[in-house]
């Protein structure tokens, strides 16, 4: 495994291999050899070894293995780009570790990404890199002790192309390496007086790394007072870990709003409202927004179990409470994405994103 900037001179063992349509299986000196793909026609009379094969079609309702690595490693990075960019919503990422039969990641393309409208968003972070336009790239730390597969899976009518390169090292992994996980969930919308769970108590010992939220407003006024609750090992009603409201988790604060300029986007390496969709008056109807946070430098560790939840709650004309204002349950449409690893290859997670859940309306 890599040992960060602190080590990268450091020379070790690990083979650098990568998986593309340009070398399918990542073998050694097995890069460029096609004669036939997506490329040829463009390529013309160039002949081998010329971009013949870039990308991957993939037909509605089929689902494509962009990688099969056997051995133990960890894959470094991904990177991938679709034609066309509603893909994001219509196809479905997963990654299988040691040929557990369930996945270990199972997220909209996009989502993973930071992406969760359909509409391109531009993110510099630690982990994610998102680029113009709609260049898709992750640095998650992801090992694997006997085998790793990455899918893609078109669930939605239309054919889907897709550019994509996964970098990985083959090595041994260390025994406290745990396995990278990614689970997807949508409250659309949240019914009133209740919470969106991004994360329903999942059981083992790890630590909780990401949150990517892609929040549609439905209610007039401010929309992100809702606090984000960890409850850890056990945890029934109340939490150990509770914050003080969704723009301060997600780093910001007052609404972020900056007086003059309203809403105001921002990435940083760790946390950012990446992505500000303002209504268009005409079929964009509501306010949305994207949100991540990465907690790698304070990553949330678990023993037992882990529970994740946020409020949907905003704020209203204050009436007999002697205020100006009032918080205001609402019930607005949230999509969350959860980054965690665990000390398994396989968890509880909830039924497989369908295109009528994941759709943007």
């Amino acid at each position: 495994m890599g040992e960060g900037i602190r080590g990268l001179s450091n020379r070790t063992a690990a083979v650098s291999r990568s998986i593309s349509a340009e070398n399918v299986t990542g073998g050694k000196g097995a890069g460029g050899r096609a004669v036939d793909g997506t490329g040829a026609q463009a390529a013309g009379s160039l002949g081998q070894g010329w971009k013949i094969s870039p990308s991957v079609k993939i037909a509605p309702g089929e689902t494509v293995v962009l990688g099969r690595i056997e051995g133990s490693g960890t894959i470094t990075h991904v990177w991938c780009t679709t034609a066309p960019h509603r893909a994001w919503r219509g196809t479905i990422l997963r990654f299988h570790w040691d040929d557990s039969a369930e996945p270990a990641v199972e997220v909209p393309l996009g989502d993973f990404f930071c992406n969760g409208w359909n509409a391109y968003s531009h993110v510099s972070s630690a982990v994610v890199a998102v680029n113009p336009n709609g260049g898709f790239n992750c640095y998650w730390e992801m090992p694997f002790r006997s085998a790793a597969e990455i899918t893609v899976e078109n669930v939605s009518a239309e054919e889907v192309v897709l550019y994509y390169q996964i970098d990985y090292e083959l090595a041994e992994v260390p025994p406290a390496a745990a396995y990278f996980h990614a689970q997807w969930r949508r409250s659309h919308p949240v019914p009133l007086g209740e919470v969106h769970t991004l994360l329903d108590r999942v059981e083992g010992a790890g630590h909780y790394v990401g949150s990517y939220l892609a929040w549609g407003v439905n209610s007039p006024g401010w929309w992100g007072e809702g606090e984000v609750k960890f409850y850890l090992d056990g945890d029934d009603a109340f939490p150990t870990i509770c914050g003080t409201g969704t723009e301060d988790y997600f780093g910001g604060a007052w609404n972020f709003d900056v007086p003059g300029q309203g809403y105001t986007a921002y990435t940083t390496p760790y946390l950012g409202l990446n992505q500000v969709l303002p209504p268009d008056g005409l079929y964009a109807s509501q306010q949305r927004f994207g949100m991540y946070r990465w907690h790698i430098l304070d990553p949330i560790r678990f023993a037992e179990d882990l529970r994740v939840t946020v409020q949907s709650l905003g704020i209203g004309p204050g009436h007999h409470n002697g205020l100006r204002s009032r918080f205001r349950q609402t019930s607005d449409d949230i999509a969350s994405t959860v980054f965690f690893y665990l000390d398994a290859p396989s968890c509880s997670r909830p039924p497989a994103p369908d295109l009528r859940t994941m759709e943007v309306d």
